[in-house]
Parts: C-alpha cells; sequence; structure tokens
C-alpha cells in the first residue's frame, strides 16, 4: 500500500514517472523507426504462431492484448526499477533513517505547504509548544529570550561573555527531528564537584559553536543541521541584557532570576541597557508569519524580554498575522500572583500596545482537586478566566483542553499543537 503514497498530491514525483514513460516511448519509437519494425513484425508473427497452435485458428485482438500485457509489464519494471534507484541513492545519503524514503518525502512535503507561524517566548513553556507545533508545519521560527542570568546560562554569560544558550538549547531539542541519544546527550547536565558540574551538554556545545563560528546565529544555524531542525531558532536580540523589575512600591529588582524571589506586585520591566539591537532575521519572521504565538511561558520572565528588544513589539503589532496569546494555566508565585486572564493580557498590552494580541487562548479542562491542593501548597492557583474582561480589551478568547494531568499540570504538546492550528485555519486574515 505504500507504494500508492508515490501517487500522492504534492509528492512532485507523478511528473517525472510520467515523463520516464514518455521517454520509454520515445525511445521504442525511435528503434522501430530505425530497424524498420521488421523486429515488431517478427513478434507478431510469434503471437500469431502461438495462438494458432494452441486454438487451431487466429484471434485478431491477441495483438492488442498482447500490447497491454508488454505495456503492464513494461510500466511494472519502470516503478521497480525506479525504486530501487532511489533506495540505493538513499541509503547512501540516508544510511540510519529506518522509514520509508516515501514517508520522509511525503512528511517533508506536507510540513513544508504548512502555515509560517512565529513563536515568541522562552522556558519550558515554549519548548512544549515547539514540540507539539513541528507535527504540524515546519514553517515555524522561535524567536526567544536572552535575559536568563540564572543557572549554566549565567555561568556561561558571565565567563564567556555570550548570550545565555539554555532556552535557544531547550527549543533546539524540541524542534529536532533526531533520535533520542542525540536529544539525551543535548540535555544531559554534568554531575560532580567539577566547573564542569551543572553546565549541559547543549549549552557548552551552542557555547563552543558560537566561538569557532564567530556569532550565535551561524552557531545556531550549524547546531539546527546537527539535530536535524524543523523550523529556526533565533534570539530576540545578540544584545547582553538584563530584566529589571520595577515594583508597585517602588522598589528595583534586577536581574530575571531574582525577580519572583522578592514576592512584590510587579508594576513593569526593562531591559538594561534600554535598546537592545533585534535580530534583523527575527524581525523578517515576524513580518512575514500567518501567525504569531506568545506563549506559553511566564509572563514577565520569558515573553515580556522579547517584546522589550527595540522593534519587535512595533513588529508584532504591524504585522498582518493572527495573534495568539496563550494564557498559562496556573498563577506564578513571586511573579503573577491573584492575576486573571484579563491581567495577564493587559499586563502585555501595557509594554507591547494595543494590537500585540487578536485572540487570547485558555484551558478549559477541570483541575481535580487533588492538585489545586498541591499547587496551593506552592503558592500557585488556577488563573481565573474572566471572559467579558478580556473582550473588553478587544481581544477574542478560546477555550479548549490543552493540560495533561499527571503528577504536575503541563501544557499537553499534541492538544497545544491542534487548538493553534484549528485557530490559524479559523481566524488568520488571509482565509
Amino acid at each position: 500500500m505504500h507504494l500508492l503514497k508515490w501517487l500522492y498530491p504534492g509528492m512532485r514525483f507523478k511528473r517525472w514517472l510520467f515523463v520516464f514513460a514518455v521517454g520509454v516511448m520515445f525511445v521504442s519509437l525511435g528503434l522501430g523507426l530505425v530497424f524498420n519494425y521488421k523486429y515488431l513484425d517478427a513478434i507478431e508473427e510469434a503471437i500469431f504462431r502461438t495462438v494458432y497452435l494452441w486454438q487451431g485458428s487466429y484471434d485478431y485482438t491477441a495483438p492488442a492484448l498482447a500490447g497491454i500485457a508488454f505495456v503492464a509489464i513494461g510500466a511494472a519494471l519502470m516503478l521497480l526499477a525506479t525504486r530501487f534507484v532511489i533506495r540505493s541513492v538513499i541509503t547512501v545519503l540516508l544510511p540510519d533513517k529506518n522509514e520509508r524514503l516515501v514517508d520522509i518525502i511525503y512528511e517533508k512535503r506536507k510540513l513544508g505547504k504548512g502555515p509560517t507561524v512565529t513563536v515568541i517566548g522562552g522556558g519550558h513553556g515554549l519548548s512544549v509548544l515547539l514540540r507539539g507545533i513541528k507535527s504540524a508545519t515546519s514553517n515555524v521560527t522561535a524567536v526567544v529570550t536572552v535575559a536568563d542570568d540564572g543557572g549554566s546560562s549565567g555561568r556561561l554569560r558571565e565567563e564567556l561573555g555570550i548570550i545565555p544558550p539554555g532556552d535557544l538549547r531547550n527549543c533546539l531539542v524540541a524542534l529536532a527531528d533526531t533520535e533520542p541519544l542525540m536529544e539525551k546527550l543535548f540535555q544531559y547536565r554534568f554531575k560532580g564537584s567539577s566547573e564542569l558540574a551543572g553546565h549541559s551538554f547543549g549549552n557548552l556545545f551552542i557555547a563552543a559553536m558560537t566561538e569557532v563560528t564567530g556569532d550565535v546565529e551561524t552557531a545556531l544555524k550549524e547546531s539546527s543541521k546537527v539535530l536535524a531542525v524543523k523550523g529556526r531558532v533565533l534570539p530576540a536580540s545578540t544584545a547582553h541584557v538584563r530584566l529589571d523589575a520595577i515594583m508597585d512600591d517602588g522598589t528595583v529588582v534586577q536581574g530575571e532570576s531574582q525577580i519572583p524571589e522578592v514576592h512584590k506586585h510587579i508594576r513593569r520591566v526593562k531591559l538594561y541597557p534600554e535598546h537592545a539591537q533585534p535580530v534583523d532575521a527575527a524581525l523578517e519572521a515576524l513580518e512575514t508569519a500567518d501567525a504569531i504565538i506568545l506563549g506559553p511561558g511566564s509572563l514577565y520572565t520569558s515573553i515580556m524580554p522579547n517584546l522589550l528588544v527595540d522593534g519587535v513589539a512595533d513588529a508584532v503589532k504591524k504585522s498582518h498575522a493572527l495573534k495568539i496569546y496563550i494564557c498559562n494555566v496556573m498563577t506564578q508565585p513571586g511573579e503573577t500572583d491573584g492575576y486573571t486572564a484579563s491581567m495577564h493580557a493587559k499586563a502585555i498590552l501595557d509594554h507591547a500596545g494595543k494590537g500585540a494580541i487578536d485572540f487570547m487562548l485558555v484551558n478549559s479542562h477541570p483541575i481535580s482537586e487533588e492538585m489545586k491542593r498541591y499547587y496551593a501548597d506552592k503558592g500557585a492557583f488556577p488563573v481565573k478566566i474572566d471572559e467579558e474582561e478580556v473582550n473588553k480589551l478587544g481581544i477574542g478568547l478560546m477555550k479548549a483542553d490543552i493540560i495533561n494531568e499527571s503528577d504536575v499540570i503541563r501544557h499537553d504538546p499534541d492538544k497545544l499543537c491542534r487548538a493553534v492550528m484549528k485557530m490559524i485555519y479559523d481566524f488568520q486574515p488571509n482565509n
């Protein structure tokens, strides 16, 4: 049955098979003309003798039936030969691929026709979205925050003077079409008490690639080849920035990792220095996207830093893309305590300006009482969906089951992808 996939629309195989068949017919006709049909006459005479000996009389449909049989045999041989020629080539180019070539080509053609999607954010939430959306389109670009200053990323940032690679690494792995071992390798963290302890291999790989290639954009491009990434991963900026938060009481907290620790209400966040230059490719991805997705992820420390880079918020607002904000399911202690859905959206509009969000996607699946108690002990609570207040901001609200509730509450990659793609196809301005 898999042979029929070669005839699926969009495979760009049928046209060349037809050209091949036409070529065979021209060659056959040419040989017939060169040899003045004498060999064809000999074949027809052989058919005549054979039929006459079997039946004692001659059936005048025999040459036509024989011709159909020869055509069928010739077509089968052409397909068989084409298949083995392609297989012999592909086993050299992709020796470790277990999938059939037709499945690989069909998937790439299908994903290549998917909508152009640009996602903005950072942290675990963004990688969850990317892990799901790569199954629907390969035309995806992740614009990732560079304000992380904690853990392995923070150490490499201080020691090597590079932008923090942690969120970039997570996005690369999420979009990767590679063996599980390679994913484990990139996510592996060194243990022990040496200077390597706490560093992930992927962070070190990106850091080394940055020094080898000379800039982080090229490093990410080359790293994407290693991981067979479906799409692109770009930093919002290559500038070394710090995220500061201005609290309601007027105090200023410096550093992304320190903001949730003070447990005060955030009035506004800003970058230092204020005017960070954007990556041109990131702006282009926003301008040409069919859909721009904000989140999911920490509101102030994952999504906002991208929008504060010069030109990014303006590019989002000016884009003709459908703009979707995926709201967090639970409040985040020290960052969004007591926030409703409309408060999340309003915070983005206060920083990016009106027109940055068209629709908000929220979770509709009930959260168990057991999970509520578990999160309440940590100071987190379900985000209240105040639809009327969201609508007052000029934002449409969509509800869907987008979570996976096991030992913790997480966005589910597949559910999230289905909900987002449905919104894109239903509400995209060009539709």
